[in-house]
């Protein structure tokens, strides 16, 4: 299960107005606290003004990169600030992300066809999302083929089969679900991964449908998320999750992560 820290995002208001006023300090324990608690990818997004995100973004990305030992998801909707900020790293990541809608595919796999880069790729289109499973994955297909066409390899793809937010869909949890299990029958190398606070949109308690999402999801066949690494409830789920599903022998994951104090209770006991 891939782990990617979802805190350094410029749409949470404090971390905005810190990447704004360039607050290095604040930003730097963010990415620190993140690896201490396991995170294998530090997932950042500028946010913000559109037109200073590329600067932002990269501004952003080498303070994480100086800050830890983690790669990053480099995360953008605009496909020319990514293309932009990927070459200016100093370690190959995850680019997050493409999709069908038009340009996206075009821009970026060209670019890190011969690299080392993971992607993220969203089941949607110009259309938007498809509300049935049959239309995400149709998708899927479009993707996967053009992958495979630019000779990246299918264990460097994340396939997002973008969750709706339940209040919303009643069967949001179902669709992904869906999508997750036929993809990874398709392909035991692919990854499918998922953002876990989009499904508790608008509702009270959002913690509590977050949680039993990731569960639900990584039963499912999901194994990496987009997530707040530094919710120890959440990290614990994800270990004892792939222990019960026999993704961890003798459970020595479980306990090294109990061990090194990244699971269980919090150091004030709440």
């Amino acid at each position: 299960m891939l782990l990617i820290g979802e805190k350094l995002n410029g749409f949470i208001p404090s971390v905005g107005k810190a990447i704004l006023a360039r607050d290095e300090t604040l930003l730097r324990d963010l990415a620190v606290r993140q690896e201490e608690a396991g995170a294998d990818y530090l997932d950042v997004c500028a946010g913000g003004d559109s037109e200073a995100e590329a600067e932002s973004l990269l501004w952003l990305a080498r303070l994480a990169e100086d800050a830890t030992s983690l790669p990053l998801c480099v995360d953008s909707p605009n496909p020319s600030v990514l293309a932009y900020v990927l070459p200016q790293l100093k370690r190959e990541g995850i680019v997050n992300s493409v999709s069908m809608e038009s340009g996206k595919i075009e821009t970026l796999f060209p670019l890190i066809a011969e690299t080392g880069w993971k992607v993220v790729a969203l089941l949607c289109s110009n259309a938007g999302v498809p509300q049935s499973a049959k239309g995400r994955l149709d998708l899927f297909e479009q993707i996967f083929n053009a992958a495979k066409q630019y000779g990246i390899a299918e264990s460097r793809l994340l396939i997002d089969p973008v969750v709706h937010t339940l209040s919303t869909d009643e069967d949001a949890l179902k669709t992904f679900a869906a999508c997750a299990r036929e993809i990874r029958a398709r392909s035991a190398s692919i990854h499918v991964v998922s953002g876990l606070s989009n499904i508790s949109f608008g509702l009270p308690a959002r913690p509590l449908v977050n949680h039993a999402f990731l569960v639900l999801a990584m039963q499912a066949g999901m194994n990496a998320a987009i997530m707040d690494v530094l919710d120890r409830e959440m990290v614990g789920l994800v270990h004892a999750t792939n222990a019960l599903l026999g993704e961890d022998e003798y459970c020595m994951d479980y306990i090294t992560a109990f061990r090194e104090n990244r699971i269980g209770p919090s150091k004030h006991g709440d």
